[in-house]
């Protein structure tokens, strides 16, 4: 989303008016979200930079660390549901080794479950896109604070999101190669018909 003294369609909340065209944009953030199925709470991180696979994985690992320590020993296993991007997909080399590392970080396992193309509409998160754009909409985010502001005063199922921003700058297009994956491939448990859509990774046992 660009940040400014823009509107859709030149249309505005109040009496100003604002640019209907975002050509001179200097500063654009990338949301990025997830929703807790179980307590239904929603968290988004904004990043000014790329959406890459490592800004996904910073973001989840930020999410985690945030979570009380009574919650993260209760947790058995992490089951992610996410769409097939380009950046999250089940061959995305760099996705997957990040995915090893953080199941080996928190010692739990993570399985991994996509949704087939074009069923996004079945995915929680697109559902809270689109709240979000309604809440918004006609608000002219003249800065990151209040692009912040309206994503936190937004609900979902009752509750109101967790917001976070990133100013790391990521780099785009980083990959495996071939012999690095082969030991990534080793930690990936992919079921038997659905391999690339369904994808156990199970944390190192302690060395010794």
């Amino acid at each position: 989303m660009s940040i400014g003294d823009f509107s859709r369609g030149g249309l505005t909340r109040g009496d100003a008016k604002a640019c209907d065209h975002d050509l001179e944009c200097q500063e654009k953030y990338i949301p990025w979200g997830m929703v807790d199925e179980d307590t239904g709470q929603l968290s988004i991180t904004f990043g000014n930079s790329y959406k890459t696979s490592d800004f996904m994985v910073d973001a989840l690992q930020a999410r985690w660390a945030a979570l009380p320590a009574p919650e993260q020993a209760r947790t058995e296993q992490l089951q992610i549901k996410m769409d097939n991007g380009p950046e999250s997909s089940g061959v995305r080399t760099q996705f997957l080794h990040r995915m090893v590392q953080f199941a080996d970080q928190i010692g739990k396992p993570i399985q991994l479950r996509y949704y087939p193309p074009y069923h996004s509409k079945y995915n929680p998160i697109e559902r809270c896109w689109g709240i979000l754009e309604l809440h918004w909409n006609g608000t002219k985010l003249i800065n990151v604070e209040t692009m912040l502001a309206w994503a936190k005063s937004m609900t979902w199922k009752g509750l109101q999101p967790v917001v976070a921003l990133s100013r790391k700058a990521y780099q785009r297009g980083i990959a495996l190669g071939k012999k690095a994956m082969q030991a990534v491939e080793s930690r990936l448990e992919r079921h038997p018909t659905l391999p690339k859509w369904d994808i156990l990774i199970r944390p190192a046992s302690p060395a010794g």
